[in-house]
């Protein structure tokens, strides 16, 4: 005897409907995410690339930040250098106007707020730590607090730095050494300081010794400011290299995304068409399961 039961058809179509249920899940889930697949297991011979890949942009990204934090603290340097070399190059102008004009009315102020100036500039901090001071991080770098402790005064006395320079892993194989210590870049000054200490204080009108002592005190600046601008230009070259690396870097990085971006992102042209494929097959395996369902042999049997 032949058996004749619609069960295992509907059990047939349940199953079809199941798959598409699935394949239209998997599809949106890709939409909600953008990836191609939830894991890396899904990328199949692709997971290997994406994972040296990823491996490569997450060291790049670490030196392109490690290189925009070092052009950050070099432009302080240069921030704080130029302000010393501004300040020198105003008090030997108000030296000079003094020595043309035989009068030094407020110039014992000059003096004392020029000597503030380079003392706050060469004690400069980069928001954790002095900046010229090596790696001596616990005290400022120069530490006279006032013009007259300049008096007698040597840089093994007035500066409490030391030689230590830090470096930067900026590039593939790069490393950026830089650092600038208080003594290297104001011991010239702290000479013409101490000069003029000694020759004050300094009334309306200068003596023969302050006269002689300002125009001491000329001579050192001119000796000093080469020096700090000198010292200036090497930090330029420096913050010019560590930009060209940063750069470089970010660009390396663009392209390590991209090659990410290709094995994992999902292609929302594809998206759509599956989506649009999917909700079809899904409303066809709907509409004839529910055509066959409404058969029964009773209606033939009668």
């Amino acid at each position: 005897m032949i058996r004749v039961a619609t069960i295992p058809l509907q059990r047939t179509l349940s199953n079809s409907i199941q798959k598409a249920q699935k394949k239209l899940g998997e599809t949106q889930i890709q939409l909600d995410s953008g990836k191609r697949v939830s894991d890396l297991a899904g990328l199949g011979s692709k997971a290997v690339r994406t994972l040296s890949t990823r491996s490569l942009l997450a060291r790049q990204e670490a030196q392109v930040s490690a290189a925009n934090q070092l052009g950050t603290t070099l432009s302080l340097y240069d921030a704080n250098i130029t302000a010393i070399d501004n300040n020198a190059a105003e008090l030997r102008e108000k030296l000079v106007s003094a020595l043309g004009t035989g009068q030094t009315p407020g110039m014992q102020g000059a003096i004392e707020g020029a000597f503030d100036l380079f003392r706050g500039a060469i004690n400069g901090r980069d928001g954790e730590a002095p900046m010229f001071a090596g790696a001596q991080t616990d005290t400022p770098p120069f530490n006279l607090l006032t013009l007259n402790d300049a008096i007698g005064a040597t840089p093994a006395t007035a500066f409490a730095n030391d030689g230590v320079r830090a470096a930067a892993r900026v590039g593939d194989g790069v490393d950026v050494v830089y650092g600038v210590t208080a003594n290297e870049l104001g011991s010239g000054l702290l000479s013409a300081f101490r000069t003029l200490a000694e020759a004050g204080p300094y009334g309306a009108t200068p003596t023969v010794a302050q006269t002689d002592a300002m125009r001491a005190a000329i001579a050192q600046i001119d000796t000093a400011l080469p020096q700090v601008r000198a010292i200036n230009a090497e930090n330029g070259r420096k913050q010019e290299q560590v930009e060209r690396l940063a750069v470089r870097g970010e660009d390396r990085a663009v392209l390590l995304k991209d090659v990410i971006s290709r094995n994992e992102d999902a292609d929302w042209g594809q998206i759509s068409i599956d989506l649009a494929q999917q909700k079809t097959v899904l409303q066809a395996s709907y509409s004839v399961f529910s055509q066959l369902s409404g058969l029964s042999l009773v209606n033939f049997l009668r």
